[in-house]
């Protein structure tokens, strides 16, 4: 399943729209919290397709039928851009496990890269569900191999990912490779450049949120 959170007029394509508009992109703290808040609103849609049980709940007046969540996601994000749409995602699911990925770009001479997996801090994924974030699905390389990583650890219940931006492209990779993961994007755009990156798109994510890295 893929849901394009922007589909329907919601606060969602107001924050899409400010993270994207250049005239903004200069506030970091802005674009922190609009990613932060498109973690919320994503994490909410998916707790509606998780399983809940009923619980009595001991008021000062009675007791209260009420539901909770059967278990608690893992929630997981590559480093560094990840944090703020993971940072949202966690202040909804507040206790949840979480797992850090470090994935990114290893440039070569000629223009292509590959994708360098250095390190990750997981806990217990067998049998769970696993939420991972990142704020731009590009062509989808890192995320794919992520996934192939963290199953290293464990075989999910489930897999939701969560991003800002996502392409058709990267889009139809990850589904091609995993055709169970749920993606759940703030917006969808059709376009991909040689070298990788999402048009309209909005930049470099990490770089807007924390400041521009030293390319490597």
């Amino acid at each position: 399943m893929i849901v394009n959170l922007s589909q329907q007029h919601s606060l969602i394509s107001n924050w899409i729209s400010e993270i994207r508009d250049v005239s903004i992109q200069n506030d970091r703290m802005r674009f922190r919290r609009n990613l932060e808040r498109i973690g919320e609103v994503a994490a909410y849609e998916i707790s509606k397709v998780l399983p809940f049980i009923e619980v009595e709940v001991e008021t000062p007046l009675g007791i209260a039928t009420s539901k909770r969540m059967s278990t608690q996601p893992v929630i997981a994000t590559i480093l560094r851009a990840g944090l703020p749409l993971h940072q949202g995602i966690l202040n909804y699911f507040d206790k949840a496990d979480n797992a850090f990925i470090s994935a990114y770009r290893k440039h070569n001479k000629d223009g292509s890269f590959d994708i360098s997996l250095d390190y990750i801090s997981c806990p217990e994924l067998e049998d769970r569900v696993l939420i991972i974030s990142d704020p731009m699905l590009a062509t989808g390389s890192s995320l794919v191999k992520t996934i192939h990583f963290l199953k290293e650890e464990g075989k999910p219940k489930e897999i939701h990912i969560v991003a800002a931006i996502a392409c058709t492209v990267g889009i139809e990779y990850v589904k091609r490779e995993d055709p169970s993961v749920t993606i759940w994007c703030g917006d969808i755009d059709d376009e991909l450049t040689a070298k990788g990156y999402i048009v309209p798109g909005l930049g470099d994510a990490g770089d807007l949120a924390f400041g521009v890295k030293v390319q490597m």
